[in-house]
């Protein structure tokens, strides 16, 4: 049971900076080749700043605000991170042009994923269930709301998608929402974790 502690302690923070560092490359890779056909119109420079700037808002955050005695939440960092990697690489790979099906599936996990880590992190308060589950579902809400105002002003004006762009824009946030709703719920059920002293 020790050794498998030992490599889970292990595990975790090498997943969490190779999830990152993967990302960063790829975003590398998309600006310094922006003629490639997956890449084009994707809005890759904005995303090569935004991302890796988001992915330190939990390392950040816990420098700020966590404790001297509780171990970084790795696997909340974990959740966090990857949909960003799991974007970049469907970019990379042009699923969103070759699968159907890819950018639907991407709405539903990515944001039960985001949504996940946001719920793990709500166990350090002192909040009840119910209560972290809606502060969870509303992250889940808000976020989703803002990605797709992103992506209309990014993709939509003079694309061809304009004509169906709204019911699209629906579908995405109903996936976001039932995503995030799962995820809220299912993480507002684990052990709180006492709250913990601010690091600075």
């Amino acid at each position: 049971m020790a050794e498998s502690r030992s490599w889970s302690s292990r595990a975790l923070p090498i997943a969490d900076v190779a999830i990152k560092a993967l990302t960063v490359v790829l975003l590398a890779w998309a600006v310094l080749n922006p003629d490639l056909p997956q890449f084009q119109g994707k809005a890759f420079t904005a995303r090569a700043v935004i991302y890796p700037s988001v992915l330190l808002v939990i390392p950040l955050g816990w420098w700020v605000f966590g404790s001297r005695t509780i171990r970084f939440p790795f696997a909340a960092d974990i959740l966090f991170g990857v949909p960003f990697l799991i974007d970049v690489v469907g970019n990379a790979l042009n699923l969103y042009e070759t699968i159907e099906w890819w950018d639907d599936a991407n709405h539903l996990a990515n944001w039960a994923l985001h949504t996940s880590a946001i719920g793990l992190l709500l166990r350090y308060g002192s909040w009840s269930s119910p209560t972290r589950a809606t502060f969870a579902f509303c992250y889940a809400v808000t976020t989703a709301v803002l990605w797709e105002f992103a992506e209309y002003v990014t993709f939509v004006p003079n694309s061809p998608e304009a004509a169906s762009a709204y019911a699209d824009t629906l579908f995405d946030l109903a996936l976001g929402m039932t995503g995030g709703l799962a995820a809220a719920v299912v993480t507002s059920r684990l052990r709180r974790i006492p709250t913990v002293t601010r690091l600075r």
